[in-house]
Order: C-alpha cells, then sequence, then structure tokens
C-alpha cells in the first residue's frame, strides 16, 4: 500500500473507550481505513471486536472516543445527516440477517425504499436488484426465500444487499464464521473481487487467519482493548511477540 500519512482516512476511530461496570472492554482503541484498501481487525473472544463494530455503526454509544466517517464527526451532526452517512456504508451481518420472510428480491428492495428520496429512485428497483445479485452470482435466486438458500448463498444474497446501494465502504462483521472451507474461499474471492470492482474500503472483523492472510492489506490487533500490532500479514505472522505469535500459531 501507497504511504498514507497525507491522505484522509474514509474511517477513521480514534482513543475509543467502552466499559461495562467494571469490565473495560475498550481501552484507547484506534484505527484509520483508507481507501480502496482491506483492512483486517483480529481479536480473540471477548476482546471487543463486536463492541468496537456496534459503536462505530450506532448500535452502542462509547464511554469516550472519536468516530469519524469520511471525515465527519459522527458525534456532532444530526440524526438525517447521519442516515444520509450511513449510506455510504454497507454492512455484511455476521450469519447474514436475512428476513426470513422476505424473498431475495424483497431482501434487497428494503435498504432501496428505506433511501429512497437520497437515492432518488422511482418504483422500479429490478435493475439494481438484479445488478446486486450478479454481481454475486445469484440472479437465478431471486423470488427464492432466505430458507431455500445453502449457507453459502445467505451470505452472498447478504453480500449483494449490502452492496445495493453502492457504498465506498463495507464492514464485513465474520465473514466466513459458519461456513465450510470450499464456501469461505468462494466468500474470500468474492469479496476481492469486490474491492477490485468498486475500489470500495473494507473494515473485516475475523478470527480467521486464513481470510485474513488471503483478504488483508493491512491487519490490526485488539488486544487488551487497544490496537496492539499493525501491519501486513507477513510482518505480524513473523513478529516475536509473544501476545501477537499467539494470533499465528496452528
Amino acid at each position: 500500500m501507497e504511504d498514507k500519512k497525507n491522505i484522509e482516512p474514509v474511517l477513521e476511530l480514534k482513543d475509543l473507550k467502552k466499559s461495562f461496570g467494571e469490565n473495560a472492554v475498550l481501552n484507547g482503541f484506534s484505527l484509520q481505513l483508507f481507501k480502496g484498501e482491506n483492512l483486517v481487525v483480529m481479536g480473540r473472544s471477548g476482546s471487543g471486536k463486536s463492541v468496537m463494530i456496534k459503536c462505530l455503526v450506532g448500535l452502542m454509544q462509547p464511554d469516550e472516543g472519536i468516530i469519524k466517517i469520511k471525515g465527519e464527526e459522527i458525534s456532532s451532526i444530526g440524526h438525517s445527516a447521519l442516515d444520509v452517512l450511513r449510506t455510504n456504508i454497507g454492512f455484511l451481518f455476521q450469519g447474514s440477517a436475512l428476513y426470513d420472510s422476505m424473498t431475495v428480491r424483497e431482501n434487497l428492495e428494503f435498504p432501496l425504499r428505506r433511501h429512497k428520496e437520497k437515492l432518488q429512485l422511482d418504483h422500479n428497483t429490478e435493475a439494481l436488484v438484479l445488478e446486486a445479485l450478479e454481481n454475486v452470482g445469484l440472479a437465478k435466486a431471486i423470488d427464492l426465500m432466505p430458507a431455500e438458500l445453502s449457507g453459502g448463498m445467505q451470505r452472498r444474497v447478504a453480500l449483494a444487499r449490502a452492496l445495493i446501494l453502492k457504498p465506498e465502504i463495507i464492514l464485513y462483521d465474520e465473514p466466513t464464521t459458519g461456513l465450510d472451507p470450499i464456501t469461505s474461499k468462494e466468500i474470500i474471492q468474492l469479496m476481492r473481487s469486490i474491492q477490485k470492482t468498486y475500489n470500495t474500503s473494507s473494515l473485516i472483523i475475523t478470527h480467521d487467519v486464513d481470510c485474513a492472510r488471503v483478504i488483508s492489506n493491512r491487519m490490526i490487533l485488539l488486544v487488551d482493548g487497544i490496537n496492539y500490532a499493525e501491519g501486513t500479514y507477513k510482518e505480524l505472522s513473523s513478529s516475536t511477540d509473544p501476545k501477537v505469535q499467539a494470533f499465528f500459531k496452528n
């Protein structure tokens, strides 16, 4: 990756802190995500990965710290402005989180209806839905229900839903969890293809070392509530620090 010193990040977390009682889950965690980058955040179970991403998308409020999206500090802008800003972010939920009672088509139409005015859409969203499904190789599944899809197909549909607003930033929460090795590899390759096609900036939360090795341009290890170590997969996997080595041991 090119030198980032003089480039403004598209996403920034600075000194994020979050405690539950006396349990300090985040203790000054920081990161910067740059345009066109795949940034992986790895942490052990209970390390604060989920808390961090919930703070980022507004499902939880940090105790302290700054969150900026495209240079805008989200705590200082109004609800309407924040809603518009969020259209620049796609989110692939852990476990896909499709609406069981909706067809694939209806699942993809849902975010389009919510942001209809901002996107200046007419009533016909068919072309956008088909385009998003074609991007993940599932155009023929448009009228199926989620229960009729395999786990890998559900993850692809969820990714199509995350892509349908053509976001600049995509957040992936454990994208390979629960998938078999072959399907995991297919999802990772799809993520790489999307990055190249749309020049998206991706923040990938994972505990899957193979996923991190293949997908990451850069990695951050979340240890003790902070961004304990940063670097490329090669740099971190060859570290002699025991806390870093622990992530890469078989």
